[in-house]
């Protein structure tokens, strides 16, 4: 049922999950996946069809899947040097406005020489995905940092206590007293110190991190101490 208050599609089948649920009287229970999420597969009957703006006024509405402004600009050239100067203007970074004719078959072999255009898209944003829960870093090819210098390593701090009994001499009317003995120890790791130059790219990054051997969990605290630092040029985004 649409917010419209119509219904387009009725869903009817054998439902398919992916999961399940089992338990035991003495109260154990055992759960894969989500059990109690499914699908129905090509169980939807059409009751409506959905209205649909193809054949309606003299322009089309080109919708981006990833908006971008250097895309849309690039669209818009090529779609003018091809049909003419006019043709195509962009609303917006994910919008692009296109003349198209009236006939609704001449809009079909209208619309196929357009889709099969080659143009050349934007640059995406440079960003840094982190999961924390799993530690998997997704770098995009765009991230780039700026002069540092970084030296990470593990600081490792121990303390034990080895109290001593001291004994007093034969006859010597003394008594036995326990002597406390605290040892603490300190080390640390020997992690080299790595250095980025200006404009350094995601291999460069790649390759120093490997260098020193650090973990998903170093690379995560190097890079965030990065991006706090200013350092890095791009989205830092933790999921």
């Amino acid at each position: 049922k649409a917010i419209d208050g119509n219904v387009y599609a009725i869903a009817q089948g054998n439902l398919v999950v992916g999961g399940f649920d089992a338990g035991g009287a003495d109260g154990s229970r055992i759960t894969v996946n989500v059990p109690s999420a499914g699908r129905i597969p090509g169980g939807a009957t059409v009751e409506r069809p959905v209205p649909s703006a193809f054949n309606q006024g003299n322009t089309l509405t080109l919708n981006l899947n990833r908006p971008d402004f250097t895309t849309a600009k690039n669209i818009v050239d090529q779609i003018n040097d091809l049909l003419g100067p006019g043709v195509a203007q962009a609303l917006d970074g994910g919008s692009i406005s296109v003349s198209a004719p009236l006939d609704p078959s001449q809009r079909v072999d209208y619309l196929s020489i357009l889709e099969n255009l080659e143009v050349e898209i934007g640059q995406a944003v440079a960003k840094v995905i982190i999961n924390s829960r799993t530690g998997t870093i997704v770098i995009g090819q765009n991230v780039r940092v700026q002069p540092a210098a970084v030296t990470h390593g593990s600081l490792t701090v121990t303390i034990s206590e080895d109290p001593q009994v001291s004994q007093p001499n034969p006859f010597s009317d003394g008594q036995t007293v326990v002597v406390p003995n605290s040892r603490v120890s300190a080390e640390q790791e020997a992690k080299p110190m790595f250095k980025f130059g200006p404009g350094t790219t995601l291999d460069e990054i790649v390759r120093a991190v490997n260098q020193v051997g650090a973990a998903p969990g170093d690379l995560m605290a190097i890079l965030e101490a990065l991006k706090q630092a200013g350092a890095l040029q791009a989205d830092l985004i933790v999921i």
